[in-house]
């Protein structure tokens, strides 16, 4: 099974995901340790990312996802989950979602990461939700990971 938790920096994901894959006994990869350093570099000083910046990244995830598990991982555009389902054409996939004013509290909050609350706008500007002909799981972020978990697992059928 392929999992892709997506949605914008700082809904969540790493710690969803993380759970998820735990309580599904899969593998759980993080996007973020998948991007290259000069990447990382130009996210810290609060430049967005371009598609060119993105689409190595993406190869990178795609790569990992191929042997299955759980990857936690922005995704924001629908041509950036088709390019990883290239890689797993059967990848579910689970849109975590909230405000931006939600997220940017949370951002604030957060230390020790090198995407700074400056590009949320550019995140959600970047933003196309999965529609429904991709089949995803649209889940309310910021509540009980379990309760997110068993959503999940529900909608997994697991």
């Amino acid at each position: 099974m392929r999992i892709l938790v997506m949605g914008v920096s700082g809904c969540g994901k790493s710690r969803f995901g993380a759970a998820l894959a735990t309580a599904t006994g899969l593998v759980f990869r993080d996007a973020d340790d998948l991007h290259p350093e000069a990447n990382i570099a130009k996210m810290a000083r609060g430049e967005p990312l371009s598609d060119d910046d993105r689409w190595p990244w993406l190869e990178a995830c795609g790569v990992a996802l191929e042997p299955g598990g759980v990857l936690a991982c922005s995704a924001l555009r629908r041509a950036y989950r088709n390019r990883l389902r290239d890689f797993a054409p059967d990848l579910r996939v689970i849109h975590l979602a909230a405000s931006e004013a939600e997220i940017s509290g949370h951002l604030q909050a957060r230390q020790g990461h090198f995407m700074p609350p400056a590009l949320l706008a550019s995140q959600y500007a970047t933003l196309e939700p999965p529609g429904a002909e991709e089949g995803a799981l649209a889940l309310r972020a910021f509540r009980p990971v379990g309760q997110m978990v068993a959503e999940a697992r529900n909608w997994l059928k697991l």
